[in-house]
């Protein structure tokens, strides 16, 4: 399935200033941004970092309002090129980055608006990962809230049902749940999940009074 997922979205005129620029630092900039960074996260309690669509772009899947976002070619007349498919797609270095960082014990939570999946690709523990817009590889039980991450694009979006019955068993194991399956892809007007949100919220809350970090 082509990377352009917001080509199934709900039409939506306000899509906020698009083209934004890509700024690069000097490299002595560059080493003292890192050199806070990393002092940052030696001296904090709780490290929690929140990603957004620039954590994916190395891995072929472009932003919305870069340079080269989805939202700026569409609003200068061009059709958005896709270089990849999301089951493609790779984790990048930063996703990895991210993960190792986790297996040290020095990040704590990580929340992504990202839909992509890479996180989860990557190895990331879903107990510790809040994806508040939802998953295009994963779908969730409308009746006893059962997830299933699949190999590939669940097939729809916008919490719309996906034409499969979850397998749950129930009354220990007499019989099936076979509620019916949806997709946790967010549109425009859809509520965060609540899940994710809480779990989200309090990891944050924690962090507040140590250390949170965005990646874009």
């Amino acid at each position: 399935m082509s990377v352009n997922y917001a080509a199934g979205l709900s039409p939506y005129p306000d899509k906020g200033k698009c083209g934004l620029p890509e700024i690069f630092d000097p490299p002595d900039e560059l080493e003292r941004k890192i050199c806070q960074l990393a002092d940052l996260i030696q001296n904090s309690f709780s490290v929690v970092f929140h990603t957004g669509a620039g954590i994916s772009t190395a891995s072929g899947i472009p932003d919305f309002r870069g340079p080269n976002g989805v939202w700026t070619m569409e609003e200068q007349g061009l059709v958005p090129k896709f270089d990849t498919t999301f089951e493609n797609a790779r984790p990048s270095k930063t996703h990895m980055a991210l993960l190792e960082l986790h297996r040290v014990g020095i990040l704590h939570f990580l929340v992504s608006q990202n839909i992509d999946g890479l996180h989860v690709r990557s190895g990331f523990p879903r107990n510790k990962l809040a994806e508040l817009h939802g998953n295009m590889f994963v779908e969730e039980c409308m009746k006893c809230g059962k997830q299933y991450v699949r190999d590939t694009v669940v097939g729809t979006m916008g919490l719309k049902p996906t034409g499969r019955l979850c397998d749950a068993s129930k009354h220990r194991g007499l019989r099936s749940c076979r509620g019916k399956l949806m997709d946790t892809i967010l549109d425009w007007e859809d509520s965060l999940p609540d899940r994710d949100l809480h779990l989200a919220t309090e990891a944050s809350r924690t962090s507040m009074q140590t250390c949170a970090f965005m990646v874009t």
